[in-house]
């Protein structure tokens, strides 16, 4: 009976313990905008963006996860390449906060509980929110704060790549888009009363945001338990 009892134990160990491997860090890189105002390329980190991020890691292909990311967006009209917005002249430069979570898929097995360097390229897609001010220009092109703020809704579309660089350290690079549910990050469409006589650009498509960076996060947890009979 005791022999039992002890299989039972180390199996729901097993089960349980490979479940309970986390991660927590850092998140260190560059955000660029595109929306009405400013250039509108990809990829384009022109500020700094700086964050953390924690990990659980459900299996070895996927995580549960989620970060906190402070950037400035930046939008200047004379670096467009569309000759209606240098002649306009619009700039604008924000402060945002993002929360998000959501579920990070692996290629490969990823297991942390083996010895050895491995590494696998990850998608990460979730829910994002983020803070920001809100504000308009005048009929002179003048930028002017509402003395408010908003959350806007987003999802975030992350492609990365991960590997361990100890035994308790992994490395990732990432790329990842920000599809956003406003169209109010950069002042176009205001969110008060001059809404309807102070819009401008496509209303049609809400704003984007990029973050290009890299994370390094420390692992912890048990290791899976063996039992010798």
């Amino acid at each position: 009976m005791k022999y039992f009892f002890l299989v039972l134990f180390c199996t729901l160990i097993t089960n349980n313990v490979d479940a309970q491997i986390y991660e927590v860090g850092v998140f260190a890189g560059g955000s660029n905008f595109i929306g009405d105002v400013g250039a509108t390329d990809y990829i384009a980190p022109n500020q700094l963006a700086l964050g953390a991020i924690v990990k659980w890691n459900r299996s070895t292909r996927h995580s549960f996860r989620a970060s906190f990311i402070f950037s400035d967006l930046e939008g200047i009209d004379a670096k467009s390449d569309d000759p209606r917005r240098k002649e306009r002249g619009y700039k604008f430069n924000t402060s945002i906060f993002e929360i998000s979570a959501g579920m990070e898929f692996t290629f490969v097995d990823f297991d942390l509980h083996t010895i050895g360097v491995k590494g696998t390229p990850y998608l990460y897609s979730g829910i994002t929110l983020t803070n920001h001010d809100n504000y308009y220009y005048t009929s002179t092109g003048e930028l002017t704060s509402e003395d408010t703020s908003s959350w806007a809704m987003g999802i975030p579309m992350v492609l990365g790549y991960k590997t361990n660089i100890s035994n308790q350290f992994i490395l990732a690079a990432e790329i990842g888009a920000r599809y956003t549910f406003s169209d109010e990050l950069d002042g176009s469409v205001p969110d008060g009363e001059f809404r309807e006589s102070l819009s401008f650009g496509n209303t049609n498509n809400n704003d984007w945001y990029m973050f290009t960076g890299i994370t390094l996060t420390y692992t912890f947890g048990r290791r899976p338990c063996y039992c010798n009979f």
